[in-house]
């Protein structure tokens, strides 16, 4: 594909001008936190269109032994009348972590939930992801990122593709992958630490295409590297990328893997993944930007799927150097929550149906590092503050950002080891919370699953379990058809069992 000449360049920008005359640059001071009207301005070209794999995909891979998983159960069958549903993108169905799965469990069995299955993972914060039979697991084994596609309910290995990785982390953390692969249409989209993104037949595991983003665009790392999820919006892939001068966002053609659109010259990649939305009747996406900057800048754009068009701006960030927007937005209606933990806070955006934005509320001690907030009625509940000592679990009024009440709950575990049992005093920390059921299970930071009531009243820990004593668990979980998968990111240092994508079984009776 040849480049543009200048006076076909110079055409696409005036039609481009024309058509979107009505959004020059302005700025609107709608309260303390300024919404800025994005202008059209900038085209930005694709700079190397992959080779797409034409023709007709292989056969679908059949499950074969999975030398990195172990069996411990079959699971119950499905309770009759049970609503299930896919798992296929980070935070779940609705990009929410809230599920409409039914009938599941009331209670632990007296020894934690069941286990059905097991595999040893490498490196990496990535969540599976499950669409039918099929699951995604995308980590680091070694010097490779891998794709894993094993069965939901055994861990038998369909297929696995994988390709050299050096990425390395400048603050110590493992460097696996961060951002949680797609499924949508039949494909898998991955989108690596180090930049590169694939595309790959969910039931052969061809690889479509594939970019190196990162060389492609001439991006430097970012504080953790890529961080951020792909989301697939109808017939394009959308990523945050940060290049220099932009596009700070851009969307792919599923198919081909081409450059579709553009969006954003200033702010750069976040590690907060875009989510859908539908404002006023209008398909967006929404994507809380804002990258390594002096000074940090960023915040949070609304889009148009279709075309790449900013519909606002609004400035949302900490002011220290080393703050990052990693906790995705949270849409309530035509409004939607951002929240950082590096000084800034919550706040509370309403979308207007002219296209521009005013803000609600801010509240700066209702601020998730990278966890999601969760609504319940009338109330948002989350998880608030940078690290374990100060990360606490606060309830908001949605309509005002008014704090109902703020609580860190912990409990006492014994520990036993060769000098004889231990106390220690633990909690869940910087948990993720998960809806589903009529109840909300809370998975922590040191590998703490519980079930929470909460409520306007206060939070109440009816049940816990401890799957492993293990740091990191910065991964949601996933459920998908009863089934719980969770994330031991680090060596358990109980019992000394290596990292592993674990499978629960939460179906009722």
């Amino acid at each position: 594909m040849s480049r543009p000449t200048p006076l076909e360049r110079k055409r696409t920008i005036e039609y481009f001008s024309r058509r979107r005359a009505t959004e020059v640059l302005a700025l609107a001071l709608l309260t303390t936190g300024a919404v800025q009207v994005l202008a059209a301005g900038k085209v930005f070209t694709d700079p190397a269109p992959p080779v797409f794999e034409a023709g007709p995909a292989p056969a679908a891979a059949k499950p074969q032994v999975n030398p990195e998983a172990t069996a411990h159960a079959a699971p119950r069958a499905l309770a009759p009348g049970a609503h299930t549903s896919d798992w296929p993108n980070f935070l779940g169905p609705a990009h929410n972590l809230a599920s409409q799965e039914t009938l599941l469990r009331r209670e632990f069995p007296a020894a934690g939930p069941t286990p059905v299955w097991e595999m040893r993972k490498g490196e990496g914060y990535a969540s599976p992801v499950i669409v039918g039979e099929r699951l995604v697991l995308f980590h680091r084994v070694g010097a490779e990122e891998v794709v894993d596609c094993v069965h939901a309910g055994d861990g038998r290995r369909f297929w696995q593709v994988k390709y050299p990785a050096a990425y390395r982390d400048r603050y110590g953390y493992n460097p696996g992958p961060r951002a949680t692969p797609a499924i949508a249409g039949g494909r898998v989209f991955t989108f690596g630490a180090e930049g590169r993104l694939h595309c790959i037949d969910l039931a052969s595991g061809r690889v479509n295409w594939r970019r190196d983003l990162h060389g492609e665009f001439g991006i430097k790392q970012n504080f953790f590297g890529v961080g951020a999820s792909p989301l697939v919006a109808r017939d394009v892939v959308i990523v945050q990328l940060g290049a220099p001068g932009g596009p700070g966002v851009a969307a792919f053609d599923v198919v081909t893997g081409k450059m579709r659109w553009g969006a954003e010259t200033e702010w750069g990649a976040s590690y907060a993944s875009p989510v859908p939305a539908t404002l006023h009747g209008r398909e967006r996406v929404l994507i809380f930007a804002g990258g390594e900057s002096r000074p940090p800048t960023g915040g949070l754009l609304c889009i148009d799927p279709a075309t790449g068009a900013v519909d606002f701006r609004f400035p949302w960030r900490g002011t220290r150097y080393e703050s990052v927007n990693a906790a995705s937005p949270v849409v309530l209606g035509d409004r939607v929550l951002v929240a950082e933990c590096y000084g800034s806070g919550g706040a509370l955006v309403e979308a207007r149906a002219d296209g521009t934005a005013a803000i609600v509320w801010k509240n700066p001690t209702f601020g998730m590092h990278f966890m999601s907030a969760l609504r319940i009625g009338d109330h948002l509940y989350g998880v608030h503050g940078h690290g374990p000592q100060d990360a606490e679990l606060v309830c908001i009024e949605v309509a005002t950002g008014r704090e109902v009440w703020r609580d860190q709950p912990l409990w006492t575990e014994t520990v036993r080891e060769a000098r004889g049992p231990r106390e220690i005093r633990t909690g869940l920390f910087r948990a993720f919370l998960l809806a589903v059921d009529g109840q909300v299970l809370a998975l922590g930071e040191f590998g703490h699953l519980a079930r929470l009531d909460l409520s306007p009243q206060g939070v109440r820990v009816v049940e816990r379990a401890w799957l492993f004593a293990a740091t990191e668990t910065w991964t949601p979980p996933a459920l998908s058809r009863g089934l719980l998968y969770v994330c031991q990111n680090t060596r358990d240092t109980l019992r000394g069992t290596p990292p592993r994508l674990l499978c629960y079984d939460l179906r009722g009776e």
